[in-house]
């Protein structure tokens, strides 16, 4: 092959400096070694990279671009440089996170700023599922680590041991409406059937392959399936159907009128959500994020009000 790395790092060089003493100067070469290493991939690739009409070293259209590519060529070996060393320490290159709707991104911010301060260069790449969705990234590899994952998951990672779970702090969760909905009014505490005549408002399932999971749905209840959380929320502070939120994200409202909290005869059961990873996931990152998972003060940050 022609073009090698060394070769672009001295096009790179001449470029900055302006010349081919400043470059030999920077990479602690003689000038005639430079000229030379030019000359050869010119003669090479058969084509004129550099003016020298000039005093000036200006490279040529073909020169420019060439760099210009080359310049990608050249962040991408060091970052590849970068990521083998981060691997020989032990911290993984990246680390896929999926979060389940009932985390909002905003709460892990405080984490991510946490992690950055370690300095270990390891990618977070994240992701959002809802119920089966969460645990269908786990299975088919499209995260090493769940948040928020509800239930005890699948038979599948019970039954491989492929995975480990983490409990989470519970989930507070209240039955709302909008001031002008039809149960606003009502005595309290709403029966099943009363709240079985109206509309639900639930975040659908993302999960593909697995069987769906529902929650705090009555039979036969028409069903409004929203994409997450804060559309759920819109949608219930716009008068379009009723169902529970979590306490953390509904109290504003309820403090501000424009929902309305309503006891109900069924009391619903925490959703037990859990922190799940692979069990082949060693790495530094992941260890990381597991132990200050395990906080209690961190999980209530990012579950309670």
């Amino acid at each position: 092959m022609n073009l090698t790395l060394e070769a672009l790092h001295i096009l790179d060089a001449i470029d900055r400096k302006g010349s081919f003493a400043g470059a030999a100067i920077e990479l602690d070469r003689v000038p005639s070694a430079l000229t030379y290493s030019v000359r050869k991939l010119e003669n090479d690739l058969d084509v004129l990279l550099f003016d020298r009409s000039g005093h000036r070293a200006k490279l040529t259209p073909a020169g420019r671009e060439l760099l210009t590519e080359g310049r990608h060529l050249l962040r991408a070996a060091a970052e590849l440089e970068q990521r083998v060393k981060r691997t020989a320490t032990g911290w993984e290159v990246e680390l896929r996170i999926v979060l389940d709707s009932v985390i909002p991104f905003e709460k892990m911010i405080p984490l991510i700023a946490a992690f950055d301060r370690e300095g270990s260069g390891t990618r977070l790449r994240f992701s959002c599922g809802v119920l089966s969705g969460v645990w269908e990234s786990l299975l088919n590899g499209r995260a090493d680590l769940a948040i928020g994952a509800a239930y005890s998951g699948p038979e599948t990672t019970l039954m491989t041991g492929g995975f480990r779970t983490m409990s989470l702090t519970p989930n507070a969760w209240a039955f709302a409406v909008a001031p002008v909905h039809p149960l606003a009014k009502l005595p309290e505490p709403l029966t099943a059937s009363q709240i079985q005549r109206n509309r639900a408002v639930a975040v659908g399932d993302t999960g593909r392959t697995l069987p769906g999971i529902s929650t705090g749905l009555l039979s036969g209840q028409e069903t409004l399936t929203v994409p997450s959380l804060k559309a759920k929320l819109a949608a219930q502070l716009a008068g379009l159907g009723c169902g529970h939120l979590p306490r953390s994200l509904a109290a504003p409202h309820f403090a501000s009128g424009t929902l309305i909290e309503k006891q109900t005869q069924e009391i619903r059961p925490p959703i037990v959500t859990q922190i799940a990873w692979r069990t082949t996931g060693r790495g530094k990152c992941l260890k990381w994020f597991l132990n200050r998972l395990a906080d209690p003060a961190v999980q209530q940050a990012l579950c309670g009000d």
